[in-house]
């Protein structure tokens, strides 16, 4: 317990110290809450109904899909691991703690954002607390999940890159966030859903503030749980100590039946 909580405080000050981790969890989503809302209310009034949900996947995207990654290929291509290993850090500690200070900080954030919306730009609060909670820290587990994949898998820093935007730039377009799911044309909708973003915002639309959803809230957060379970459980299978070592236990091709949840969702559900 005393060694999880040294390794636990030192990356949660990380978030703190690190220029990269500080703009990732917390200036960029902020900063983008501020500039998206005043330009998106000011655009459609409507979308002050929307900018909380929005914002808080926002935020959660950014801390773990862009965040998580490149701190775990680094200290990987620097042989921290191997340090790690050679004291007997366990490589669940080295998947779990990072994921689980970033989702601390995504609290923080995500009230921040909760508590100010409504004064800054009149956005309407949840009407069920209990789920609004619960489906945040439901998207926070999935994408921590596929984070941390990807930091798996990435042989480099330019690939982290990649699979990151591969995930986060479709998350931004289609999954309802910046246009709301009902506007876009069918293939895109079910494009969306390849991905867990689009889950999170029907269930913030159904469960948290009671509104018309394309289908049940339950199979979508089902979804969302079986998604980070995958996501972990390959990034703990592929977890390699050393860049250099080729006897992975697996191929890092694996890491796509992250994503089979997601897309018997799309298949199913839309």
């Amino acid at each position: 317990m005393k060694a999880f909580t040294i390794h636990f405080s030192f990356e949660f000050l990380a978030g703190l110290r690190n220029r990269t981790l500080l703009m990732m969890n917390y200036l960029f989503p902020l900063g983008f809450y501020v500039f998206a809302g005043a330009m998106m209310t000011g655009i459609n009034p409507d979308f002050r109904g929307e900018i909380i949900p929005a914002m808080l996947t926002f935020a959660i995207l950014s801390a773990t899909i862009l965040g998580l990654p490149g701190p775990l290929v680094e200290t990987r291509e620097g042989g921290i691991l191997r340090s790690y290993r050679i004291n007997g850090v366990p490589a669940a500690s080295i998947m779990t703690i990072p994921a689980f200070s970033t989702a601390i900080h995504l609290v923080l954030v995500g009230a921040v954002i909760t508590v100010t919306a409504p004064f800054v730009f009149k956005a309407p609060l949840p009407q069920n607390w209990p789920a609004y909670m619960l489906i945040y820290l439901l998207m926070v587990f999935a994408c921590s999940g596929l984070g941390s994949l990807i930091g798996v898998i990435s042989g480099n820093s330019r690939q982290t890159i990649l699979w990151s935007q591969l995930i986060y730039l479709p998350s931004m377009l289609l999954s309802g966030m910046m246009v709301p799911a009902d506007l876009l044309p069918g293939p895109f909708v079910k494009m969306g859903h390849l991905l867990p973003a689009a889950y999170v915002m029907q269930s913030f639309q159904s469960l948290a503030y009671g509104r018309e959803a394309l289908y049940e809230p339950l199979p979508g957060m089902l979804i969302l749980l079986a998604g980070g379970v995958i996501a972990f459980g390959l990034a703990l299978y592929l977890f390699s100590w050393d860049s250099h070592n080729n006897t992975r236990r697996g191929h890092p091709s694996m890491a796509a039946l992250a994503l089979l949840p997601y897309i018997l969702g799309a298949l199913l559900l839309v």
